[in-house]
């Protein structure tokens, strides 16, 4: 075995240590010791939560049976509960929300909070629910309103509607320092009452459905935010999946599923039932209802009940979609509401087998950010980090592909020769790297190396939620989450929208150049490879001008910054590569003299 191919080896084992020395550090699985030593507080915390239900629970059947919820109500009224998170507006028409405002997340095209009950309409409100599956239309009825008094930071209302054989009460309530909040559905069956059983039209049958709000904010043109997007979000027992929804469509989930509900690109709404097993199917829904934008909805099917007081309790989760605010749940002392072991954090955008290596890039990123207090300046530190980190696999991968070249006629010579002869062939063209000292695996784990901190940078840069509203230069890029803008057209223009960016220029100048300096350290082509390097060099960055011109701006700059680094890089690699060949021609030159002085004599 020659020392190149002990050095790929010895390589590829350093990677394999590597990633399980992080999945180990960044991503520890739950242990059992751990979980033995908790038992005893999480079922006195059980305990606790238990007393908090049946309590909560006496309180609405209470207001049942106090309340005259046949009194008439003539007009629709309209009700806000105001958080340190949040100001929600209800409607006494089906006990819903028509108004969710995020008090400390702006949206910039409207100026005021962003906006997570977007798109309701007379007929699609969030968190309505209609009788059976979600083919039935949502509960327009009028509900009497009960206001309860603020109690130990907790707000609370609710509301009422006595049918003929059953009175269903809402109730929310509401912590002041949460983005969470719980909803009891609470179904009281009367003398005649039977069960909660309604046919489908899907030939199932089902209690009632759980909509989410028909779209959440903040408001987006899909023709121009191609960067945002909006998912159907199922989780699992820690396993996640996530749908990301197109448009006009209209389909069943039907597999098992603890926690659904519908994310943005840095917002989401949650739902998590208290009782698992209620819901046995989700739908999601992009038909369009209102006048913003199309909807993107889940509709949750409740099962059947047969019992006579039911009390459904569903913890909701509307906030940003960021780890710092998700991962709260997963320990009762980080939350208000003493949850534990909620993965929300499982509805995160990863880079799914990358995310160990995306969590060390995130690190080194918040990190520089302690020291400097500019996310821009971070990005390009991290970038300069990381090509400088990289450089030596760079070098190495060049100056493998300068070897490469000098072996190829004698390659094509073995191909040329051995054509009908495959066996022959490899022996042949193995015996032709032994002899240049040439490893083909060294070139090419350098590549896959850089390949794979490519895509977990993307990832991280286009969904870094602390990106957003970050500003790096004021007056030109005000957000880095949002591509930087000069100027704002009246006009929609085709590929590119109604801003004019400079920072995609800039990308496109640098691309064109780093090209240019890359084609200067190559050897002569033939005039089919010439032509691939042409389009190589001037086309591709043409193309990737119109496809990444509205990207966020953080992700365009790391891509600028990276092709001036590498320009740089490359000049060196390209005079590195020079004086190869010129030491190489020197020595062929003293060759070709010894020989012919030889002959002399």
């Amino acid at each position: 075995m020659d020392r190149n191919t002990i050095m790929a080896v010895v390589l590829s084992a350093l990677v394999l240590i590597g990633y399980t020395i992080v999945q180990v550090k960044f991503f520890p699985k739950p242990q059992a010791e751990q979980a033995t030593e908790q038992t005893a507080a999480d079922a006195a915390q059980a305990e606790g939560e238990a007393e908090k239900a049946e309590a909560a629970n006496a309180q609405v059947q209470s207001f049942v049976q106090a309340e005259d919820t046949n009194e008439p109500v003539i007009t629709e009224q309209q009700y806000v509960i105001e958080t340190k998170k949040a100001r929600v507006t209800f409607t006494n028409k089906g006990g819903d929300i028509v108004g969710y405002e995020l008090l400390d997340h702006k949206d910039n095209k409207t100026g005021r909070g962003v906006e997570m009950a977007e798109n309701v309409t007379a007929s699609n409100r969030a968190f309505a629910l209609n009788f059976g599956g979600t083919d039935g239309s949502v509960v327009n009825d009028l509900f009497v309103v009960k206001e309860f008094p603020e109690e130990n930071g907790e707000k609370k209302i609710a509301f009422a509607k006595k049918y003929s054989d059953f009175t269903l009460v809402k109730q929310y309530t509401f912590k002041d320092d949460d983005y969470m909040f719980k909803m009891n559905v609470v179904v009281d069956g009367g003398e005649n009452f039977t069960a909660l059983d309604f046919a489908t039209k899907s030939g199932g049958n089902a209690s009632y459905t759980l909509r989410t709000s028909p779209q959440v904010g903040p408001q987006f043109n899909p023709k121009v935010d191609r960067y945002e997007s909006r998912s159907f979000i199922a989780l699992n027992e820690g396993k996640g999946k996530r749908i990301r929804l197109g448009t006009n469509q209209y389909k069943e989930y039907n597999k098992p599923f603890n926690i659904a509900g519908i994310g943005g690109k840095y917002f989401c709404e949650l739902v998590i039932p208290a009782e698992n097993g209620n819901f046995q199917t989700a739908w999601y829904s992009t038909n369009a209802s209102g006048s913003v934008m199309s909807d993107a909805q889940a509709m949750l099917v409740r099962k059947p009940t047969t019992q006579k007081q039911t009390n459904d309790v569903y913890y909701i989760y509307v906030g940003p979609r960021n780890e710092k605010d998700l991962k709260k749940y997963l320990v009762a002392d980080a939350n208000a509401w003493k949850l534990s072991g909620i993965r929300l954090t499982d509805a995160l955008e990863s880079s799914g087998f990358l995310g160990w290596l995306e969590a060390i890039l995130k690190f080194i990123l918040e990190t520089l950010y302690k020291f400097v207090h500019n996310w821009g300046i971070s990005i390009i530190l991290m970038t300069i980090i990381l090509k400088i980190a990289l450089f030596p696999l760079t070098m190495k991968s060049s100056l493998g592909t300068l070897k490469m070249q000098e072996m190829q006629p004698k390659l094509t010579a073995i191909q040329n020769k051995y054509k009908d002869n495959p066996q022959m062939m490899q022996a042949e063209t193995a015996k032709v790297y032994q002899a240049a000292g040439y490893n083909p695996m060294s070139g090419c784990l350098p590549m896959i190396f850089q390949m794979l901190c490519l895509f977990a940078m993307y990832n991280l840069f286009n969904n870094y939620f602390e990106f957003r509203g970050a500003s790096f230069i004021k007056g030109w890029i005000d957000d880095l989450s949002d591509g930087d803008s000069v100027y704002q057209l009246k006009t929609f223009i085709p590929l590119v929208g109604n801003h004019i960016r400079v920072l995609p220029v800039i990308y496109l100048v640098s691309q064109l150049f780093y090209g240019k300096i890359t084609q200067m350290g190559g050897t002569l082509q033939s005039a089919q490879s010439s032509g691939q390097m042409k389009f190589m060099t001037y086309g591709l960055p043409l193309i990737f001008f119109f496809l990444f011109y509205n990207a966020p701006s953080g992700l365009i700059l790391f891509w600028t910054v990276s092709n001036v680094i590498q320009m740089i890089q490359q000049v060196i690699i390209n005079k590195t590569k020079l004086a190869a060949s010129a030491q190489k021609s020197n020595v062929v030159d003293v060759k070709a003299k010894v020989h012919g002085g030889k002959k002399r004599k």
